[in-house]
């Protein structure tokens, strides 16, 4: 099983601005402009945490984002209507660690699933595209212990005004 986070920040390390929004963003480019279709099909399993299926379920046709895959929403409730994700609780890294070997897994959203993967050395791959915009506040991506983790930079691509890093977990 190989775990990954593929997703994008700004230049000063923020998911979302501070009212959880992405209108940054979308001003900078399109998905179309990543390499997020050639990803995406590399994926068996997704998931994500209650915060972006809200985000995403606000979304015309967001079921239709995520068809070749198997969605959980990590999450205490169990009102996520939508018939192709499924609400998982519990611990995420105890998830994770019943998944079959030849599965590759997509984590999407941000700290609340990355910071416990990466605490328990469980994180395999981190695709960040970074988009030249600071906003000097918001939702950050890293808020793992203040243990050092290093990565081996495996490959930067540039997708418009993106800049991509690939790296993997030594």
């Amino acid at each position: 099983m190989s775990v990954y986070f593929y997703g994008c920040i700004s230049l000063d390390g923020y998911l979302a601005d501070k009212n959880h929004q992405l209108k940054w963003l979308d001003e900078t480019g399109t998905v179309e402009e990543t390499g997020y279709d050639d990803f995406y099909s590399r994926m068996d399993i997704i998931i994500m945490g209650r915060k972006t299926f809200d985000f995403i379920a606000g979304i015309k046709n967001f079921e239709s984002f995520y068809e070749t895959t198997d969605n959980y929403v990590m999450t205490h409730r169990n009102d996520l209507n939508a018939e192709t994700f499924t609400p998982v609780s519990g611990d995420i890294t105890e998830f994770i660690k019943e998944i079959s070997e030849d599965k590759n897994v997509w984590i999407v959203g941000g700290n609340t699933l990355l910071a416990p993967l990466l605490d328990d050395d469980l994180m395999d791959t981190l695709i960040i595209q970074i988009a030249p915009v600071l906003l000097g506040d918001g939702i950050p991506l890293f808020t793992q212990q203040e243990i050092t983790k290093r990565f081996t930079l495996k490959e930067t691509k540039q997708y418009g005004q993106f800049a991509e890093l690939v790296l993997d977990r030594m």
